[in-house]
């Protein structure tokens, strides 16, 4: 038995291509010294996103609305679950005045889950992004939204703002989803990728982790889903694990399986593709709006 467990732990242990260099360079030292002087929220500090400094140097952040706290509890995810405080209806004034002190050229938005409340968080996603366009009108936008459970009337209120960019994240395989994400259906992103794409949105998005269990085959199957789902741009990258209460990596997949997927993508018909062990959601996400 004891063998059988060093076996794993050895399996699972780090791989070279893994490790990331410390960000560096002008660009990121300034806006580093801008988030610290001012307390400016962004999940690329508090992720501690391994692409931090290459999308600083390139004039993209990303920013979290509705509070920390998370409504649901998803196996993969490092935000706090537990009862949500109340809404900060100055919020959207708030990351509006971050993305002009920073001089973002690119903002990606993103929100904890609020299943708490009866719009979902969806008008203070509208504002956010009227405040960023009234006080950043060169920037562009992408919108990393949540499934809204699938209710249509909160999910045309991010359609009646058009984003540049809307994203939802399926995650993970069909197989894994309950595992994965908990209170979130598989079948209910799509629906929600379709509608937003048969509203009017004009790039849509979304990402994959891979190294929580699922088949090559598997993995396949869901990028087909999502071309079905008219999606332009999918994001693949290895899933690392928050802390030891999160779910395990079942493995840590090598750059050529990445490049596979990634040519497998393009040949599907995938407008943008980025498919590599670091890639996050809001990887080169300037590029998408190109």
């Amino acid at each position: 038995m004891e063998t059988q467990v060093q076996e794993r732990q050895q399996q699972v242990s780090k791989p070279k291509w893994i490790r990331v260099k410390l960000p560096t360079g002008k660009k990121y030292t300034e806006l580093r010294g801008l988030v610290k002087k001012y307390d400016l929220h962004t999940i690329c500090t508090s992720g501690s996103c391994p692409n931090m400094g290459e999308c600083w140097g390139e004039g993209t952040a990303t920013f979290m609305i509705l509070g920390n706290i998370c409504t649901r509890s998803c196996g993969f995810c490092g935000v706090k679950t537990g009862r949500p405080g109340s809404i900060d209806w100055e919020e959207p004034e708030k990351v509006a005045r971050s993305i002009k002190l920073m001089n973002i050229k690119h903002a990606v938005v993103t929100s904890v889950d609020r299943d708490d409340i009866k719009d979902m968080g969806s008008i203070i996603w509208a504002e956010t992004v009227q405040a960023i366009r009234r006080l950043n009108p060169n920037t562009t936008l992408e919108t990393l939204i949540p499934d809204f459970q699938g209710n249509t009337r909160n999910i045309d209120r991010i359609v009646a703002v058009a984003p540049e960019v809307v994203s939802h994240n399926v995650e993970t395989v069909r197989r894994l989803t309950r595992k994965v994400r908990v209170q979130a259906k598989y079948d209910q992103s799509l629906f929600v990728l379709s509608y937003l794409k048969e509203q009017g949105i004009r790039r849509t998005k979304s990402g994959i982790m891979l190294g929580l269990g699922e088949t090559e085959e598997e993995v396949y199957t869901t990028l087909h889903d999502l071309r079905k789902a008219d999606v332009d741009i999918v994001t693949i990258g290895q899933y690392l694990q928050p802390s030891k209460k999160h779910l395990a990596v079942d493995r840590f997949v090598t750059p050529e399986e990445f490049e596979r997927y990634e040519a497998f993508a393009k040949d599907l018909g995938f407008r943008h593709v980025e498919s590599g062990p670091l890639v996050r959601s809001s990887y080169k996400a300037h590029k998408h709006v190109e």
